[in-house]
């Protein structure tokens, strides 16, 4: 599949208008959010949704995933509550704090407790995709990580990621100031659309699609009724991908 077939302004939103798991009270996403139709806050869950979506019908079979940074096992729980399509085998999680029980509810095969920075730590397996969804901005060294995931990939697997993203020529200038402030597991790494395309050559990966999320964030509003609204912020995120906001990516392993 080429970069541009690849459109999320295409895809299927429709459903996050009535979906009653997303907007229960233990879902993941704040109460406000949850009153909305169309959330921007769960654009990171659907656009790991469709792209898996996408692996599942390449693959032709269940896919055996890894998810990196799983916090509450919400990305797992919206697969569930969309549409049919995302088939898969195994469901790994792996965090630095896993909370065991809510992530078995969720449905998870197997779980991996560790940090991801530390040299001793081995992902056990290998898988056909992993989804790193807001996790690797939480690193020091995420290319070096990234290296250690992709090679628990098998060739022609994927990895599905997204982070906030801002224009490459600030990046370097916030990560430093962030990193002077930064609490323990806030954000300590800057992305821009050029470091994905880095992250991706220098691992020997094919950056297949990245694409931003939204014009602006209105966490709440009335606007996020409207499914004009999200299908503009999309077409936005596509058009511009390196405008101050979210980014989204998949990468493949070579055969």
């Amino acid at each position: 599949m080429s970069f541009f077939q690849y459109n999320a302004s295409l895809w299927e939103i429709d459903f996050l208008a009535e979906n009653q798991k997303v907007r229960a009270p233990e879902y993941g996403i704040s109460p406000r959010a949850k009153r909305t139709r169309y959330p921007v806050r769960l654009l990171r869950y659907w656009f790991g949704y469709h792209l898996l979506r996408e692996e599942s019908r390449r693959a032709g079979r269940p896919l055996d995933v890894a998810e990196i940074g799983v916090h509450l096992g919400q990305m797992l729980e919206f697969v569930h509550s969309a549409p049919p399509g995302v088939e898969y085998g195994d469901w790994v999680a792996m965090d630095a704090v896993l909370h065991r029980e809510r992530l078995m509810a969720a449905g998870y095969t197997g779980m991996v407790e560790g940090n991801l920075e530390d040299d001793s730590l081995v992902i056990p397996g290998d898988y056909d995709c992993a989804v790193l969804l807001h996790v690797l901005e939480h690193l020091f060294e995420p290319e070096r990580v990234l290296a250690k995931i992709a090679g628990a990939i098998r060739p022609g697997g994927s990895l599905i990621g997204g982070f906030p993203v801002v224009p490459d020529r600030v990046a370097g200038i916030h990560e430093k100031r962030i990193r002077r402030t930064a609490e323990r597991l806030g954000h300590v790494s800057v992305f821009s659309p050029e470091r994905v395309r880095r992250m991706a050559e220098m691992n020997g990966l094919k950056l297949e699609m990245m694409s931003g999320a939204f014009f602006v964030r209105s966490n709440g509003s009335r606007l996020e009724n409207s499914a004009a609204w999200m299908r503009f912020n999309l077409r936005w995120g596509r058009a511009f991908p390196g405008w101050p906001g979210e980014i989204y990516w998949i990468m493949r392993k070579p055969r």
